[in-house]
């Protein structure tokens, strides 16, 4: 199965990462306010950068590093993705 390290922007300008299997589905729950308790209140929400991955274990371990950038180098990550 084929996981997926995604970021949205929220309505307020801040980054959300996050894992799934399913992108679409994922962003429109979030636009519905069932996803993360984060984006409930700054939706809503539209995806910036995807990066497949193998592995629900190599997902995790890839958002882990994500959340750990700063939001200028979350910037630079989607820039070089487009």
């Amino acid at each position: 199965m084929t996981w997926y390290v995604y970021i949205v922007r929220c309505a307020d300008g801040s980054f959300y990462t996050g894992i799934t299997n399913d992108i679409a589905r994922r962003v429109r729950a979030h636009n519905r306010g069932r996803g993360a308790a984060y984006t409930r209140g700054r939706r809503p929400v539209k995806l910036v950068y995807r990066e497949k991955k193998r592995s629900k274990g190599a997902a995790l371990s890839r958002e882990f590093a994500v959340k750990r950038l700063t939001r200028a180098q979350k910037g630079k990550l989607i820039s070089s993705r487009k």
